[in-house]
């Protein structure tokens, strides 16, 4: 089965686009997980530097702030087809809101679908705070109700809702490791969204539930003999990151967390 690692432009966004492709792709990686600028002068110089380095596009929506639902459906359209419009390989979608109702959540996801049916292009459904699968138990509720939903898997966020790394929760990862079309494979814990670094051992514990869930996944594809994985390493920057009172620093890299995340898990599913 062959991986394909994507990295995120989150966090770069001040990095030209050349640049940051040239980066990207001389660090291993297959392709690039972004939002598409609006300005046209930013989308050639994108769609050029993907091109002129042989990277792939996964297309992301965020842009999820309208509380109306129907102002909120329409910004969800525009953006679906402005991102289907340069074909990546796929679309991650923060898609919906925590507060929205059940039977709205249900909507967005059709109206989703049928653009990835009238696209061609897969759509994944992050499991991110404040979105419709926000939480474990609340995402379960969608995963019985729509079982051809594909999620992006960043349990990281659930970890960080439910104040655990979801050990009375299993039920519902089963069901979720089996529904999954892209991963973002951060580390989380039960107070953040994302640990300092994944590469220490005080985050032993976390790392190594976040990889069980992996493994999870990829043994799933493995037995229903699909042949390609997506993975975002998505550590971010700060907020996501910690950093130092009144100077700002991060205390860790972002670039370099990333980068020990493929190569972690290059090595784990090499064969």
């Amino acid at each position: 089965m062959k991986i394909q690692f994507y990295y995120p432009r989150w966090g770069s966004e001040n990095t030209n686009w050349d640049d940051f492709c040239q980066k990207v792709k001389f660090a291993g990686y297959d392709g690039v997980e972004t939002p598409v600028p609006e300005d046209p002068n930013e989308q050639s110089s994108m769609t050029n530097a993907l091109e002129k380095n042989n990277l792939l596009l996964i297309g992301q929506y965020y842009q999820s702030f309208e509380k109306d639902f129907e102002a909120h459906k329409a910004n969800y359209i525009k953006h679906l087809y402005l991102l289907s419009s340069f074909n990546p390989m796929k679309i991650n979608a923060q898609t919906g809101k925590d507060y929205f109702s059940f039977e709205e959540n249900l909507a967005l996801f059709a109206i989703a679908d049928a653009i990835a049916q009238e696209t061609g292009i897969p759509i994944c459904h992050e499991t991110h705070r404040g979105k419709a699968l926000f939480a474990s138990h609340i995402a379960h509720q969608f995963l019985k109700e729509l079982p051809d939903l594909r999620i992006t898997a960043d349990f990281s966020h659930w970890c960080n809702v439910a104040e655990s790394l979801l050990e009375d929760q299993q039920e519902t990862l089963a069901v979720a490791c089996k529904q999954v079309g892209h991963i973002h494979s951060r580390v989380g814990h039960s107070q953040s969204a994302q640990v300092i670094d994944p590469g220490l051992p005080e985050f032993k514990t976390e790392l190594q539930a976040h990889l069980n869930w992996w493994d999870e996944i990829i043994k799933d594809y493995q037995d229903k003999k699909i042949d390609k994985i997506t993975i975002t390493t998505e550590f971010g920057p700060a907020p996501y990151m910690v950093h130092l009172p009144f100077t700002k620093m991060p205390v860790a890299n972002q670039w370099e967390i990333n980068l020990y995340m493929m190569h972690l898990l290059k090595e784990r599913y090499r064969k």
